[in-house]
């Protein structure tokens, strides 16, 4: 995998797949800047338990189609409240928060009252991998079921005459 590819999958990013360590990857709305992955969690917020502690996670893109492209070991920063970043990326990261209640400068404020996580997830010096994906398409076959759907005779608008 090139770092082009990470690059191109990253700027189109509103969705990634993220778990951390050996936990499950949990789907969480994110923001592309700079090559990297803006996230915010905590009270209110999405669910992504130890990604703010965490100092790496692996995390899952997909392409333009939906299909998953891109396996990536992503080193995890938190943000400070009171510093630089967080006064610079917070009110772009609100903007793009989406049925939030109240103006984005209280989506901020709330989020540093709340003592919600805003991380940067920044590709790391690892390979990257392409998925390893099954030949076959996985869908499972069709349970048995006593349920059966009994068939209408087809409507006709008008009667239909004999010859």
């Amino acid at each position: 995998m090139t770092s082009a590819v990470v690059e191109e999958a990253l700027k189109k990013a509103a969705l990634a797949w993220v778990s951390v360590g050996d936990g499950p990857a949990l789907g969480v709305w994110c923001m592309p800047l700079d090559g990297s992955l803006i996230m915010v969690s905590g009270p209110g917020e999405q669910h992504a338990p130890g990604l703010a502690e965490a100092s790496t996670a692996t995390v899952r893109l997909r392409g333009d189609n939906g299909g998953l492209i891109v396996v990536a070991e992503m080193t995890v920063t938190r943000l400070a409240r009171d510093g630089d970043d967080w006064a610079e990326v917070a009110p772009q990261l609100a903007q793009k928060r989406l049925n939030a209640s109240g103006t984005f400068g209280e989506l901020v404020t709330r989020w540093a009252a709340d003592g919600c996580a805003i991380v940067r997830l920044t590709p790391s010096d690892h390979d990257t991998t392409a998925p390893h994906l099954p030949a076959t398409s996985g869908a499972a076959a069709p349970r048995d079921t006593p349920a059966r759907v009994e068939t209408k005779r087809p409507f006709r608008l008008h009667r239909v005459r004999k010859s």
